[in-house]
């Protein structure tokens, strides 16, 4: 671990993660005060999560493709793209407005998570680079984790106009990461390219993008309907707030510790053991609300969350000629997945309850990591 924080260029790109995720856990936060301004069912606030996480998806494997070219000169930008157009999201005065934004937003999103992972993975030495990444990543979580204490306070204090407050942080990280990795390009393109991308393992590639969709989908349904469930349970901010937070900030947990089990026993083995064990921690977390969902929570946000990195390295090895759009599909469709569920999710929970519609992810868990030895 000391290796990695006296790192200071690994600590500025921990910075933008931490930052540029933050707004991803805002958003839940977001929805119950979108309902009660546009007047929006579940399944139509779940529309905002799908133009910011959507568009983050869709952009990532051309952004991959410009950074094996170009190279990650730009991360700092993307970082105050997403925060102005975030902050402007706040005062929108018509739903269509609100979609347009976020997906502004996602843009840059999109455009910052392949960079920072090329210049991650260019600053980490092979057989380190599990523990490495993962670190990284846990700092995008750490970000989700305090999202919603950061809406909360924002929110509370001026309504939806309070996202103006969330463009202070953007533009003070993405200019400190323009600076500090001034002089920083991290190409992966190399001349045989082409002809290496073209024999890459698809199959095994296609696998691991599967599980990372499946992943994202769970995570974000129970990251985003956590709070509008326990507000129609009774529960204040006071207590969906917190619980938000613990179940992301589990995950930070989990990553370092899966990313450093990786480099000992394999990502494959990892992999498994977590999709095995995330099936009890949804029912015991859907099944018994309250008090005791902080402890399921942490259960589910370690388990599910935490093996991100492990399927970005995967990718990044299977197609290693060029991992720029290795890293822009892999967490591109997760992305686009996670985004999809949610209003997919939100129309199942207007039919039959939300609680119910999280205990259908006990389905999608249930996804087994390709046997190839090149991506373990």
């Amino acid at each position: 671990m000391k290796e990695f924080l006296r790192n200071g260029r690994l600590l500025t790109l921990m910075l933008g993660h931490f930052t540029v995720d933050s707004y991803v856990g805002v958003l839940p936060v977001l929805y119950p005060v979108l309902i009660g301004r546009f007047h929006l069912s579940l399944a139509t606030v779940g529309l905002v999560s799908l133009a910011y996480g959507g568009m983050a998806a869709i952009s990532q494997p051309l952004f991959g493709l410009l950074a094996d070219r170009f190279g990650t000169r730009l991360t700092g930008v993307a970082l105050c793209w997403t925060a102005l157009a975030f902050a402007l999201v706040g005062f929108a005065d018509s739903f269509p407005l609100l979609l347009v934004l976020a997906c502004a937003s996602g843009l840059g999103s999109g455009a910052f998570h392949p960079l920072g992972a090329l210049d991650v993975r260019a600053l980490l030495p092979a057989w380190r680079r599990s523990a490495g990444m993962s670190i990284y990543v846990t700092a995008g979580t750490v970000g989700v984790a305090v999202g919603p204490l950061i809406g909360i306070a924002a929110f509370g204090a001026f309504n939806l106009h309070g996202t103006a407050l969330l463009l202070i942080p953007g533009v003070i990280a993405g200019g400190y990461l323009l600076w500090r990795m001034r002089g920083q390009v991290t190409a992966t393109r190399a001349p045989g390219a082409a002809r290496a991308a073209s024999g890459a393992p698809l199959f095994a590639l296609a696998v691991v993008i599967g599980v990372m969709m499946s992943r994202s989908w769970t995570v974000n349904v129970f990251q985003a309907f956590t709070p509008t469930w326990y507000q129609q349970m009774g529960y204040g901010a006071d207590f969906y707030g917190p619980l938000a937070t613990t179940l992301v900030l589990a995950s930070a947990v989990g990553t370092v510790g899966c990313g450093a089990l990786a480099d000992r026993f394999g990502r494959r083995t990892v992999i498994l053991a977590t999709l095995v064990l995330t099936i009890p921690a949804i029912l015991l977390y859907t099944m018994y609300p309250g008090r005791w969902a902080f402890l399921t929570a942490m259960l589910i946000g370690f388990l599910a969350a935490s093996t991100a990195p492990l399927m970005l390295l995967m990718a990044q090895q299977l197609l290693v000629a060029r991992a720029g759009l290795a890293s822009g599909l892999v967490m591109g469709l997760g992305f686009v997945t996670g985004a999809i569920g949610v209003p997919i999710n939100g129309a199942i929970a207007d039919s039959i309850g939300l609680q119910k519609s999280l205990m259908t992810h006990v389905i999608l868990v249930i996804r087994r990591p390709h046997r190839d030895r090149r991506a373990g």
